[in-house]
């Protein structure tokens, strides 16, 4: 069956569809991992987007019950250049065709992604439609022209869960040793805030010694104060982060009562909560393969990301202090507000996909709630809420 993927400025590619039948819109990114094709399909942070695998040859080792990030893809729909017709993996439960059609998600192959790619970078991040309904270019460009933007729209809220709900599972045997995890009852309690997490941030959580509880992106401040948080968590998430105001303003009442770590969208969050401003960046960092620079101590780190706004630096509040920059294109990859004991890094730390060269910011936040603890910020209460 033909498959096209129609851009709004008029480009248009034909391919082959080897997914789901049907036509969906959203904004067309580029992801440069070779590896990780279903934690990048099941990213809460991918929803409302048609992600395109700079690599050329997705799919040899099938998917699985267990690399899922989240309960289903999340993402629009699918563009890779060859889907791998054979599965070769021992995990492997499902091929990679059947696992996009059982989840009804479009994709489209035989196309130049690499084309694609250059295209995106040079004009921005665009609107896109991929149909296999519709074959007339024309008509798929203009729908690309009316489907929504991503700063008009609030994806958290298709994202977060619905209701509180703790975590317990740690990561696999074979992966743990991010921290010595707590002995039981002796767990600070963390409350993380869901704008669109991932699971492995959640293990990773659990794995460096907290008990996590997960609570909806809309979750008042004195809501989540009430559950007596040693921690606060600010998840991944989907789209602009100025849209999501509800989520600034209980943040921004969290700040200094509480110790707070935040990723990726809640690094943008953080910042906003701060008084801070985000941008949104050309085409965003969508891959596993970005060099990180961790200013405290000239360490470079290869890290994963999936963004597509960032934090100007120059707006951040007196005594905010950035702590790692991206070596690419020099944007902020981190910052911590001492004071408040806030940290936040714009990157993945947990990976999945990618390296693991950052997990050591969760035993970070871990040291930072035991000094908390000891010492509490000047007018927080040890009886608090």
């Amino acid at each position: 069956m033909e498959a096209i993927l129609a851009l709004e400025d008029g480009r248009v590619f034909r391919g082959r569809s080897q997914g789901a039948a049907g036509e969906v819109t959203g904004e067309v990114v580029f992801n440069t991992a070779m590896t990780g094709y279903q934690e990048v399909l099941t990213d809460p942070s991918y929803h409302g987007q048609i992600v395109v695998m700079t690599c050329p040859h997705i799919g040899n080792y099938g998917t699985n019950a267990l690399d899922h990030e989240s309960f289903r893809p999340q993402l629009a729909g699918f563009v890779v250049r060859e889907l791998a017709r054979y599965t070769s993996n021992w995990r492997a439960t499902q091929g990679l065709q059947d696992y996009l059609k059982r989840y009804d998600v479009p994709c489209i192959t035989e196309v130049d992604t690499r084309a694609i790619t250059r295209h995106i970078r040079t004009r921005g991040a665009l609107r896109g439609v991929l149909s296999t309904l519709d074959r007339d270019p024309s008509s798929l460009v203009g729908k690309a022209e009316q489907a929504p933007r991503l700063e008009d729209a609030d994806l958290v809220a298709e994202v977060s869960c619905r209701e509180r709900y703790a975590w317990t599972e740690p990561r696999d045997a074979r992966w743990a040793g991010a921290a010595a995890a707590a002995p039981v009852g002796e767990r600070p309690h963390c409350v993380a805030l869901d704008f669109g997490a991932k699971r492995n941030i959640l293990r990773l959580l659990r794995e460096t010694g907290f008990e996590v509880t997960v609570v909806p992106a809309t979750t008042s401040a004195e809501a989540l104060l009430a559950l007596r948080p040693d921690a606060v968590f600010l998840s991944n998430g989907p789209g602009d982060p100025a849209v999501v105001r509800y989520a600034v303003e209980s943040v921004s009442r969290l700040i200094g009562r509480v110790p707070v770590f935040g990723i990726c969208l809640g690094h943008q969050i953080a910042a906003l909560a701060l008084g801070a401003r985000t941008f949104k960046l050309k085409f965003g960092h969508h891959g596993a393969n970005h060099p990180v620079k961790d200013l405290r101590t000239g360490r470079v780190a290869v890290t994963s990301q999936n963004h597509g706004y960032a934090v100007d630096p120059d707006s951040l509040p007196e005594g905010a202090e950035v702590t790692h920059l991206n070596l690419n294109d020099g944007t902020c990859e981190g910052f911590v507000h001492r004071g408040s004991r806030l940290m936040a890094v714009q990157h993945h730390p947990e990976s999945s996909p990618g390296p693991h060269d950052a997990l050591e910011l969760f035993r970070e936040f871990r040291e930072l709630v035991a000094a908390s603890s000891a010492t509490p910020a000047a007018g927080e209460r040890k009886d608090r809420p």
